[in-house]
């Protein structure tokens, strides 16, 4: 999931990644803005958390600041990460014996729940339905959530992954297994783009409904 930021706003990032120039002075003169159009950038990029500033001594004197990308910035910036996910995607389908492949793809979905599961907080499904969807916005990617009698639905606005669902729909398994296991709840895709559907649902399941099988084949 790609950062999205505006055209100055990418300037900057693209500077500080490479490396180029690394101070207000150096970001102004290489972007051709005053220093304190940098600097309300710099803050706006630092409250997002994508950019963290380092104080520089040097003799005496206010110390200057060198500015950096965060981690979180450069995961989010790379540019070849969809590739590779396409590619290692594919490779998995082609695993021969479906248990295998189908325990490759649990264990996928349950390793990104790991890596996700502090973020999700709530006491109950609906809290951490939208706690969910707010860490997906994070990431530019638009989740709604909703009360429909006794189900929490949660709409996909947007897909995670629209390459990879697009040629397989397979990614959706991925999907359920993280929403369940992020939620503590069964969950459904109750409806699907790729089956003529304007959006992707997931929700949780009613009184006693059964929780389909995971089709990843």
């Amino acid at each position: 999931m790609s950062y999205v930021a505006g055209t100055s706003d990418d300037e900057l990032l693209a500077l500080l990644r490479s490396g180029v120039a690394t101070t207000v002075s150096e970001l102004a003169e290489a972007t051709d803005v005053t220093d304190t159009a940098v600097r309300q950038r710099l803050n706006r990029l630092m409250s997002e958390g994508l950019v963290c500033r380092t104080a520089i001594r040097a003799g005496r004197g206010r110390p200057a600041h060198r500015y950096t990308l965060t981690k979180k910035a450069l995961r989010q910036l790379g540019s070849n990460f969809n590739d590779l996910a396409i590619i290692l995607w594919r490779e998995i389908r082609e695993i021969e014996d479906h248990r295998v492949r189908r325990g490759l793809i649990a264990r996928v979905a349950s390793a990104l729940a790991k890596m996700y599961r502090s973020r999700v907080q709530g006491e109950t499904t609906e809290e951490r339905m939208r706690s969910l969807a707010a860490l997906f916005a994070e990431r530019r990617v638009a989740f709604d959530v909703r009360t429909e009698d006794d189900t929490v639905v949660l709409q996909a606005n947007q897909c995670p992954y629209p390459e990879l669902a697009e040629e397989d729909r397979a990614i959706c398994a991925v999907e359920k297994i993280l929403f369940s296991e992020l939620l503590s709840e069964d969950v459904r895709l109750s409806q699907c783009r790729l089956d003529g559907h304007t959006c992707c649902e997931f929700s949780t399941k009613p009184s006693g409904e059964a929780l389909g099988a995971i089709e990843t084949q």
